[in-house]
């Protein structure tokens, strides 16, 4: 049977995340060593739960983005104060990501159960607050204020995101702007921390430290638009958690947005969708098949594809280096990812 070519560019994005994760592969394991250390706690509930969280895996994105962005700037990703400074930003992570599965009521992710499934949202809370209290103490040691100063900004920017998509939930009259700015303020801006400080901490200069923060911005959004259309169109078990759900919480994302702009008669069905909080009356699959009719799944794409080039051209005024080439094969490992 001859191979798809949707699954010849699948198979391409994996081979294309190990070429990039291989090259720091040293660096992470450093980071998943600094994680089990910076978990660790007298309170054994929270030593247990951070082991949890860790040994639950993810793509280490951020991390990776921390490292890269030091080499790419000149700077050694190796030293122990980038390996400390990339594990705080994947703590950062990890507590938004506790924070948001209490909210959504998310029973699973990675394929496992939730912190909030397994001991309740009061425990899930409160340890997503110590792991945000952990990160910071972490960075104190750097004695850098540049850095605190982007570490403030970027946890208020995520908690303003949250804030922002609450007072969105439900609507169908969502625009564009303001679906992109939660999204910047949720997943970009620590896109764009992570690569910035990897930067200061290399000693980037002034103009290597802008374009790389603003790689990881266009990164970030890239990235998250990504996440959304697989609501749409990835398996729960590829996703590794509930498909679909997006919708079923009141959340308007991008390809329901275009899609309202070419078809206001769907309108009522996602009211009901969200109302009914399941596929009842309208199946996900006819969901898919209306989006993808009126072109808004492929409009979509296109701006993911948009951030992702935009993010590529950022990175013409680094030096041209294994680390730099690394930092330009991510956007398409984002954009053909699964998962």
């Amino acid at each position: 049977m001859q191979t798809s070519g949707h699954t010849l560019a699948l198979e391409e994005a994996r081979l294309s995340a190990r070429r990039i994760f291989s090259l720091i592969a040293p660096e992470l394991e450093q980071v998943e060593i600094e994680f089990e250390r910076q978990a660790h706690s007298n309170v054994q509930v929270i030593a247990y739960i951070g082991d949890y969280l860790r040994s639950s895996g993810g793509k280490r994105v951020r991390p990776a983005l921390t490292i890269l962005s030091n080499y790419a700037a000149g700077g050694d990703g190796s030293r122990y104060n980038s390996i400390r400074m990339a594990t705080v930003m994947e703590f950062l992570h990890t507590a938004t990501l506790v924070h948001d599965d209490i909210i959504d009521e998310a029973n699973t992710r990675r394929s496992r159960p939730t912190v909030n499934a397994l001991y309740g949202n009061d425990t899930a809370v409160l340890m997503g607050d110590w792991l945000y209290m952990s990160a910071f103490e972490t960075s104190l040691a750097e004695r850098s204020l540049p850095i605190l100063d982007i570490l403030t900004a970027v946890t208020r920017k995520m908690t303003e995101g949250e804030l922002l998509q609450l007072t969105l939930l439900g609507q169908t009259d969502v625009t564009e702007e303001q679906y992109l700015d939660v999204l910047r303020r949720k997943t970009a801006y620590l896109f764009s921390a992570c690569c910035e400080v990897g930067a200061i901490l290399g000693n980037a200069t002034e103009t290597q430290q802008q374009a790389l923060r603003d790689y990881g911005m266009n990164l970030g959004t890239a990235f998250q638009l990504v996440d959304d259309l697989l609501d749409f169109t990835a398996s729960e078990d590829s996703l590794g958690k509930a498909a679909g759900v997006d919708l079923l919480g009141g959340k308007m994302t991008l390809p329901l947005i275009y899609l309202l702009e070419e078809d206001d008669a769907s309108r009522q069905t996602l009211k009901t969708i969200m109302h009914d909080g399941r596929y009842e009356t309208v199946s996900r699959n006819e969901l898919l098949h209306a989006v993808e009719r009126t072109g808004a799944l492929e409009r979509a794409r296109t701006r993911a594809d948009e951030y992702a080039e935009a993010a590529c051209a950022s990175l013409e005024l680094l030096p041209d280096t294994d680390y730099c080439d690394s930092l330009r094969a991510i956007p398409t490992y984002v954009l053909e990812r699964d998962r």
